[in-house]
């Protein structure tokens, strides 16, 4: 059973930035919008947007660690295709297909796989709150993201540097169990995949997978 975890933030918030601290054979990255990453390092990485090729990508078990980077895109590429299609059933199939790909990592994954969704925010207009950018009302309700994580992580970003805020101060919809990061932290992606694997014993659990399979 794998681990997806969900990274928010605004554009230019330090989100991509993140990753700069991995190796190139510690993660793959799913490039979903086809940009540059905003580093010299070259980690490998694959433009597509195509849900199926993704599951397919992390199913090589090449990796550990895998990113899809402005995950949001999944369902504004595929809402730009079927831009064309009336009723509502289209809004419950995008919704579907975004719970299948987190469902595929929590259940068809290996117990030490992390698989990090990027995605924008924007600003709830009831709550106020800041929360993942979607394509509105009518997806919403068929889908409450955060609701598909455990950890869910912010980016946020001032005169200091760039940061992550782990626990929401009643504002944001970000979350992690307890003792597992602290409420406050640079955004090194690298640091906060180490802490979720000592906190899951994901080590422990590779090994004992691997014993049981000798």
């Amino acid at each position: 059973m794998g681990v997806p975890v969900l990274i928010l933030g605004e554009s230019g918030s330090g989100k991509s930035a993140s990753l700069r601290n991995f190796s190139p054979e510690e993660v793959g990255i799913f490039n979903v919008a086809g940009k540059p990453l905003p580093f010299r390092k070259k980690l490998p990485s694959v433009n597509t947007s195509d849900y199926n090729a993704i599951k397919h990508g992390i199913a090589k078990r090449t990796r550990k660690t895998y990113v899809i980077d402005d995950a949001q895109y999944l369902m504004c590429f595929e809402s730009f295709a079927k831009a064309k299609e009336s009723g509502y059933g289209k809004y419950t199939d995008m919704a579907l297909h975004f719970y299948d790909l987190v469902q595929f990592v929590i259940q068809q994954t290996a117990p030490d796989v992390i698989v990090y969704f990027l995605q924008h925010t924007e600003q709830d207009g009831n709550t106020g709150k800041i929360k993942a950018k979607t394509l509105g009302k009518m997806l919403d309700s068929q889908l409450t993201l955060e609701g598909l994580f455990s950890i869910v992580l912010l980016c946020d970003a001032n005169e200091r540097g760039h940061f992550f805020q782990t626990q929401s101060n009643g504002y944001t919809t970000c979350k992690s169990p307890m003792e597992m990061l602290p409420p406050t932290m640079e955004n090194d992606l690298k640091a906060v995949d180490t802490a979720i694997r000592d906190y899951y014993e994901m080590n422990k659990k590779e090994t004992e997978n691997h014993d049981s399979q000798a």
